[in-house]
């Protein structure tokens, strides 16, 4: 499939060509990720391709009765068919099936949704074998740049021969992270505008979307529990803890953490370890999976973050988490991404694993310099995983490309979309 002209205004998401293949091979696929995410315009990209296409919003109320009420004769359409939204109406993807079980060809349903749909009740394994799914992220730096990442591949290929040389700040990496991704934020020029537009997405979220998944007590128990994530992304996730500052019933706060997740709000990192079984009892990582979204929650900028003393460390590292999270997905070297901690204290903030086993270790410092003690936590981890172990490294904000070792290196945070 051609990549079709863009929309006015339109910039280029590197989940397009994911899209395009999937549709090409597979009955239904759906684009996942939050609301304002650019699922919308990425499926009226693909429509514009598809003389067969057309297009059904869930979020309209007329249009969510007909489907609630004729689910196969709303379906009934020989082309491809755009839905958007469907989590609005779940029972939907139980229709969906019978009709692509009825009719095999590929492409025939390109789905949006700003919640994890395959994780709602009676439509767990609906479309089992049937359906893929790519998620989308609000926009990374490459997005905004016009550049495809490949760090994931220089990671794992060891880190030879790349020399990145970076002009930009502390303070340069810190605005990029309190701007975030969300394609109507990185479009607007006044703080106060992107204030607004943050207040009314968490507002949103807390007052309608999250309500429309699951019950919600109290929207002021779930704004309060928003913040006090906010203040620990980046950091481990104890449950307990959040839940009694929350003054909520631990119960009460795991159910609203699931609804977060779903909603694509913050996601976690588990723990790394050589035996993989133990992972689940090992404590994860939280991350707000946009960090503009994260400094307007806790109210920071980069001037403030920026001066001496100023706590940039959690929002720089949930930056390159997030930062790595998007370029994950279109990689071609497959990957997942956990924390390390051992138990007698040792930490990487970051660790890469392939299938193979294959291992990078990352460290973010939000110092301009970086010093051999630095690199305790990677060599800790090089020295478990022997040969596995491909590269160890320090993303910093300061300026160059050096090497501290054997397979170990630091690099400016630039790194990630500029290797």
């Amino acid at each position: 499939m051609e990549v079709p002209p863009p929309l006015s205004g339109y910039r280029p998401r590197h989940a397009l060509t994911l899209v395009q293949e999937a549709l090409s091979d597979t009955r239904v696929v759906l684009v996942a990720g939050a609301r304002q995410s650019g699922k919308s315009t990425l499926a009226q990209v693909i429509l514009q391709s598809r003389k067969d296409g057309r297009a059904l919003n869930l979020d309209d109320e007329v249009t969510r009765r007909a489907a609630l009420d004729d689910p196969a004769g709303f379906l009934d359409h020989d082309g491809l068919t755009v839905i958007d939204e469907v989590q609005r109406v779940p029972e939907l993807l139980l229709a969906i099936k019978a009709r692509v079980d009825r009719v095999r060809r590929p492409g025939q349903f390109l789905l949006t949704g700003s919640a994890n749909v395959l994780q709602l009740p009676r439509v767990a394994d609906a479309l089992t074998g049937r359906i893929a799914i790519i998620d989308l992220w609000p926009f990374s730096q490459g997005e905004l740049v016009g550049r495809i990442e490949r760090f994931v591949e220089r990671a794992f290929s060891g880190w030879q021969g790349i020399r990145i040389h970076s002009d930009l700040s502390k303070r340069d990496y810190l605005q990029r992270a309190i701007l975030g991704g969300f394609p109507e934020v990185v479009e607007r020029s006044e703080a106060r505008a992107r204030a607004r537009w943050f207040d009314n997405y968490v507002r949103t979220l807390v007052q309608r979307d999250l309500p429309a998944l699951s019950n919600v007590e109290r929207a002021d128990d779930l704004g309060r529990l928003i913040r006090l994530l906010a203040a620990r992304s980046g950091g481990l996730f104890k449950l307990e803890e959040v839940a009694r500052d929350a003054g909520i019933p631990p119960s009460t706060a795991r159910r609203y953490v699931a609804l977060l997740e779903s909603a694509f709000f913050i996601t976690t990192l588990s723990a790394w370890s050589n035996n993989r079984t133990t992972r689940a009892i090992h404590t994860p990582k939280l991350l707000m999976t946009d960090t503009g979204i994260l400094g307007h929650v806790i109210g920071v900028d980069a001037v403030e973050l920026a001066r001496p003393g100023g706590d940039a460390g959690p929002l720089l590292e949930t930056f390159v988490a997030t930062e790595l999270h998007k370029s994950l997905a279109w990689s071609t070297e497959r990957a997942s991404m956990h924390h390390y901690r051992s138990k007698d204290g040792a930490e990487v903030d970051l660790v890469l694993e392939a299938p193979d086993g294959r291992v990078v270790g990352i460290e973010v410092k939000a110092a301009a310099t970086v010093r051999s003690s630095d690199f305790a936590g990677l060599r800790h981890l090089q020295a478990r995983t022997g040969d596995r172990f491909r590269l160890g490294l320090v993303l910093y904000t300061g300026a160059e490309t050096l090497p501290f070792g054997d397979r170990l290196r630091c690099a400016p945070i630039s790194a990630l979309w500029e290797a």
